[in-house]
C-alpha cells in the first residue's frame, strides 16, 4: 500500500495559494491511482513545528541512553518526522518563495527531520525517494531574467533534499503569481495563467507517472 507524504507551507489557504492548489492537484491524482493508499499530511503553516533549539540539536548528537527528559521529548519529534520520511513512497512539498527563500516553517521541518547518520549522511535512510517540490513565486527568477541571481528556493532545496537526504528531486514552478493582484504586472497575466495551467498539468502527470512507476 503506497504512502504519500504531503507538506504545505504557504500562509495562504488553498483558494488563495498557488502552491497549495498544485500540491492538491498532485495529491488528487496520486489518490486516484492509490485509492487504498495512505497520505501523511502536515500543514506547516497551520500547525508549525518548533524551530530547532539547543536541546533538540544536542539530542541528535548524543547517546539516547544519556538523554535528559527534555532531550527525550525533543528527539521524539525528530524521530517521528524521520519515520514519516522513511515511510513515504513519494513526497510532495509546497514551497512558495518568501523574501527570496523558503518559508521559515518549512526550514523548521527540514532542521528537525535532518538527523545526521540517519536521514542524512553516507547512506541516507530514504535515499532515492521521489520528491516533487512546488516552488511557486510572485515574479520570475528563471535563467535569463533580471532576478535570476535571487533564486534561493530551488538552489537550496536541490542541495538539501537532493544532496543531503539523497532524494530524487523534481520541481514544478508556478511563477508570476502576483500578476493578477499587482497592476504593474497586468501585462504578465497571460504568462501567469499559462504557468499556472502548466503547473497543474505537470502535477497531475507527475503524480500518475510516479504511481505507475511504483506499481511496476
Amino acid at each position: 500500500m503506497a504512502t504519500l507524504l504531503h507538506l504545505d507551507s504557504s500562509v495562504s489557504p488553498e483558494g488563495g495559494s498557488a502552491s497549495r492548489s498544485v500540491t492538491a492537484a498532485f495529491r488528487k491524482a496520486w489518490e486516484e491511482q492509490h485509492p487504498d493508499g495512505t497520505v501523511i499530511y502536515r500543514d506547516l503553516a497551520a500547525d508549525p513545528l518548533p524551530h530547532l533549539d539547543g536541546v533538540a540539536a544536542s539530542a541528535g548528537f548524543s547517546d539516547p541512553a544519556t538523554h535528559t527528559p527534555e532531550q527525550q521529548a525533543a528527539f521524539a519529534l525528530r524521530v517521528e518526522l524521520a519515520e514519516e520520511v522513511e515511510q513515504a513512497d513519494a513526497i510532495v512539498i509546497g514551497a512558495p518563495m518568501y523574501n527570496f527563500t523558503i518559508p521559515s516553517t518549512l526550514k523548521a521541518w527540514l532542521d528537525q527531520a535532518i538527523i545526521m547518520g540517519r536521514t542524512i549522511g553516507p547512506e541516507p535512510s530514504a535515499k532515492g525517494t521521489p520528491v516533487t517540490v512546488v516552488a511557486s513565486r510572485g515574479g520570475s527568477y528563471a535563467p535569463g531574467t533580471p532576478r535570476e541571481g535571487f533564486e534561493y528556493v530551488q538552489t537550496y532545496l536541490q542541495a538539501i533534499l537532493g544532496e543531503g537526504f539523497g532524494f530524487d528531486v523534481d520541481f514544478i514552478v508556478p511563477e508570476l503569481t502576483m500578476a493578477p493582484a499587482n497592476p504593474a504586472m497586468s501585462e504578465l497575466i497571460p504568462k501567469f495563467e499559462a504557468s499556472r495551467d502548466k503547473a497543474h498539468e505537470d502535477a497531475t502527470a507527475k503524480a500518475k507517472a510516479l504511481a505507475e512507476r511504483l506499481a511496476a
